[in-house]
């Protein structure tokens, strides 16, 4: 057994974008789990089904590419000052988070088997009200990666820092195109309206 958890040590310590997939496979499935607690489930009734979507694209789609991109951010610019950290932030914000946010409604649409217009239609219905929620918390987290976190381990901050993201994202998902409405910028659920 000793043997096993040494070559699990050299394999993360050696390759960290196995690191980061194994860390998002564990982490996007607890953000679903905490996203429907708060729905009111339990044990007996979460839907593992989405747990399970959740892993794979989180292990499979989003560590591989936040990985390529942080080896390119850090390749184009190698510094680590705070002028650094707010540039790379800045062209995060632009590049790399809109193009995250549309593929998570549209291929987590498709692994619920929906059509490619309703993934599309999700797409277009949940991406601004996100991206703009993204925009105000990823700048902040990605500064501080940029800048105080060595290289090899800022995947591993990062997951850690979306679990809440994911949490976030977990809702939203689940939100059906009925329930929302966009005011003043913020997301209203037709349900809180109301209650109001």
């Amino acid at each position: 057994m000793s043997t096993l958890l040494q070559n699990f040590k050299v394999l993360i310590t050696k390759y960290p974008i196995t690191r980061g997939m194994i860390s998002y496979s564990l982490i996007w499935p607890v953000s679903s789990l905490v996203q429907q607690t708060f729905e009111g489930k339990t044990w007996g009734n979460y839907d593992w089904w989405r747990c399970l979507r959740f892993s794979l694209y989180g292990g499979l789609f989003v560590a591989p590419t936040l990985y390529g991109w942080i080896k390119v951010s850090s390749a184009m610019w190698p510094q680590t000052s705070i002028r650094t950290a707010l540039a790379k932030a800045a062209v995060e914000t632009i590049s790399y988070t809109p193009g995250a946010m549309t593929c998570f409604y549209f291929i987590m649409s498709l692994l619920e088997m929906k059509t490619i217009e309703e993934a599309a239609s999700e797409v277009r219905k949940k991406f601004l009200p996100t991206y703009k929620v993204g925009a105000l918390v990823w700048p902040v987290v990605a500064t501080i990666n940029f800048s105080v976190i060595p290289e090899k381990n800022r995947v591993l901050f990062i997951s850690v820092c979306s679990l809440i993201w994911t949490c976030f994202l977990a809702y939203m998902k689940h939100l059906q195109h009925h329930e929302m409405n966009e005011e003043d910028g913020f997301i209203v659920t037709k349900k809180t309206k109301e209650n109001s």
